[in-house]
Parts: structure tokens; sequence; C-alpha cells
């Protein structure tokens, strides 16, 4: 069955909304990251900022899958946009004369904003490939896997857009330019949407939500561990430690360490992304099962666990930073990128063959809402263990998270799996 031209042009209008959307994430995140740690935040506030950020989001995938099934996916997919360029306007009035827990606090607000806006997009996305995609031959898989790995393409470019604006428009500047590029391409995807997407249904209830399938269950448990594991050293942990080892203090060194970790952060993100899309040829998913693809969940989570652990060996054996270290935690977090982004990629396909078209948005927004739940744990633990155990108690973290991921993907089973 070949996709209908009104289908792939709507499908062309979410994904281009959606890289918008992700382009300024990517960039917000490194700002942030990289402004407050240089005012002299500790690697437990920094992660502070970003746990609203997360909590939002748990929240925001619950109600936003009942709102979609009961409003439509062009709703929430238009609301996610415009509260993230409300977002970023908001972010222009932070003083630099405020308090660090007025900062915090207030930081913390505008980012559980963002959040919600996030997820808002990400569901209606996400949602629109199981409705739109050709059936037959991996056209689920395929369209899945090009819509989330050209996502994470686009935001590693823009966590280099983020260092980037930093260091030559300031602050307040980047968020500006970014908040006026995201409006523009909102009013035009909200010009151009061609039909395609479902407009609701009012009896929806938001009991749904709750999915009693439980291949959904144990693939959202599995989400929680997996995205849990690259947050706990992702989000603050290693960012912060290679500052430490590139930035001498001056302020021409300190530009020099937020391009060094811009870049670093983006081209893993760039290659997480490549990988994802690719997912479906690495895997051979237009040959294969759907048995045996549930399968590979469990052995690529196994496989994940070794680049952790076997960095944590690493950083235990270094007496401190030094470049045989610095280059091994540069190719082994690459490493762990392409085979979690296989993971990644595989669940996201899974989600979509384990719901029914009629429960769609509800499914998935459970499924994104243990993803976020993963993400809130691992940027807790990123800036605590990072505080209390350097790099080896992060990464250390990271391997444990990801076996629990590889377990609670070992009780997926091929049997009832659209239920």
């Amino acid at each position: 069955m070949t996709e209908k031209p009104q289908g792939l042009s709507a499908y062309i209008a979410v994904t281009a909304a959606y890289w918008a959307f992700m382009l300024t994430d990517g960039a917000l995140r490194m700002l942030i990251l990289l402004h407050f740690h240089t005012l002299g935040f500790t690697p437990v506030q920094l992660a502070y900022l970003f746990v609203l950020y997360e909590i939002a989001g748990m929240i925001t995938n619950l109600a936003a899958g009942w709102i979609a099934a009961r409003f439509g996916l062009a709703s929430t997919l238009y609301a996610g946009l415009g509260l993230q360029v409300l977002a970023l306007l908001a972010l222009t009035q932070l003083d630099p004369g405020w308090t660090i827990a007025a900062s915090v606090t207030f930081v913390m607000l505008v980012q559980g904003a963002s959040g919600v806006a996030k997820d808002l997009a990400k569901m209606s996305s996400k949602s629109a490939v199981k409705l739109l995609a050709p059936a037959g031959q991996g056209g689920l898989f395929r369209w899945v896997a090009v819509l989330t790995g050209s996502k994470n393409a686009v935001k590693g470019v823009g966590f280099l857009l983020g260092a980037a604006l930093l260091a030559t428009l300031g602050f307040t500047g980047s968020v500006l330019s970014m908040a006026a590029i995201l409006a523009v391409i909102l009013a035009a995807v909200a010009t151009l949407m061609p039909s395609g997407l479902p407009t609701g249904r009012k009896g929806a209830k938001f009991s749904e939500v709750f999915s009693k399938s439980a291949n959904v269950n144990w693939l959202s448990a599995a989400r929680v561990f997996l995205f849990g594991a690259r947050d706990v050293w992702f989000v603050v942990g290693i960012p912060i430690y290679f500052y430490a080892v590139l930035s001498d203090g001056t302020e021409a060194g300190n530009r020099a360490a937020f391009f060094m970790i811009g870049t670093f952060m983006a081209l893993w993100i760039i290659l997480y992304g490549a990988v994802q899309a690719a997912a479906p040829r690495i895997l051979r998913a237009a040959t294969r099962p759907e048995a045996a693809l549930i399968r590979a969940a469990r052995s690529w989570a196994t496989g994940l666990t070794l680049i952790p652990a076997v960095l944590t060996a690493a950083t235990l054996a270094s007496s401190g930073p030094a470049p045989w270290l610095t280059a091994t935690l540069v190719a082994g977090l690459l490493a762990f990128g392409a085979v979690f982004a296989v993971n990644s990629s595989l669940h996201s396909y899974l989600i979509l063959a384990f719901t029914r078209s009629e429960r769609v948005t509800m499914d998935v927004g459970f499924y994104y809402m243990a993803n976020a739940g993963g993400r809130l744990i691992g940027t807790l633990l990123s800036g605590l263990t990072y505080q209390i155990g350097g790099l080896p108690m992060v990464l250390g973290t990271a391997a444990i998270m990801v076996a629990f991921a590889a377990l609670t993907s070992g009780r997926l089973s091929a049997e009832g799996s659209a239920a």
C-alpha cells in the first residue's frame, strides 16, 4: 500500500514543525546549562533548573493524549509551538541582580512551561505517524525512524547553536532570536498545514489514558530506565566535567570551552539521530517478524549496559583528568549514543505497533509520560551523583539503569501486541 498524497504532505508538515521546535529546545538547554554554570551554580542547582521541565512533561503527556483524542492532533501541535514562544520570551525577563534562589525558581517555572510545550509537540508528532504511515513492508518503522532520527539530528544542531549564540549574542539576545524564528515557523505551519490529521472525538474519556496492555506498560517501564541512564550523565555530569577540563578560567578560555562542549553535545545528538533513522536497516525490520524485533529490544539493551560499565572502570583507573581519559570518554559516549539510538528507535516503533489506531494518542501519551519520568530521574541523579561521587558514580549509575531497562524489555510478549 502506498501513502496517500495528503497523508505524506501532512507528515512533512508535522515533521517540519517538530524540527523547528527541537532546534530551539536543544539550543535553550545548552544556553541555560552553560550560562548558569558560569554564574556559579552548583551541579545540583543546575539539575534543579530542569526538574520542573521533566515533571511538567510527565503530567502533560497524560493530559495531552486525552486532549488530542478530544480536540485533534493539530491543536496540540500548535499549542506546543505557541507555548514555547511564550517561554522563550519569558526568559528575557530574567534579572542578573536576582538572588540565586529567585533565579532558580524563575527558570524552573519557565522550563516547566517549556516542558509542557515540548511534550505537546512530541506526542502530536509521534501519534500522527501511526495514522499517516503506509501499511506493510516496514512502513511504520521507517516513518517513525525518519521522524525521530531527523528530530534528534536537528536537536543536536540546536546544542551547537545554543553554545554559539551564547558566545556571540549573549543570553537575552539568543533567546529573543529563537522566539522570533519559532513564531514565524508556527504561523507558516498553521497556515499551510494540509488535511490528514484527525480532528478528535467528543466521547474521549480521560481514564482511557491508562493502558490495559501489558506490553505498553512493560515498554513504558523500560523507557523510564533507558532515558534515565542517558540523562544521568548527559544533563549535568559530562558537560560540567568537560568544562572543568577544557576551560582555563579566562573569558576567552570559557568561550572556547563553550564551543567545544556544544560541538561534542551536538555531534552526539546528530550521531544519535542518524543511527535512529538507520535503525530499520540495522535491525532488518522489513524482513523480520514483530516477535523478533520484540526480542531484539532486550538484547540491544543488554549490549548497551557494557559501555557505561567500561567507562566507569576507566574513570576509576585514572587518578584525575588526563588526555587519554578524555579521549576514552568521547569515544565511549559516542558508542553509547549509537547503541542507545537503536534501542530508542526500536522502542518508538514498538509503542506504535502495540497500540490500536483508535487509542494511539492515549498510549503514546502514557509512554512518553514514562519517558519524561526517566528523564526526571536521570536529571535529578545527574547533579546529585556528580556532586557526591564525580564521574565514576555518574557512569556507574547509568550502567545500573540500562541493566534494568534490559530486564523490563525481557517481559515484552509477541502475543496480543496490539491489545
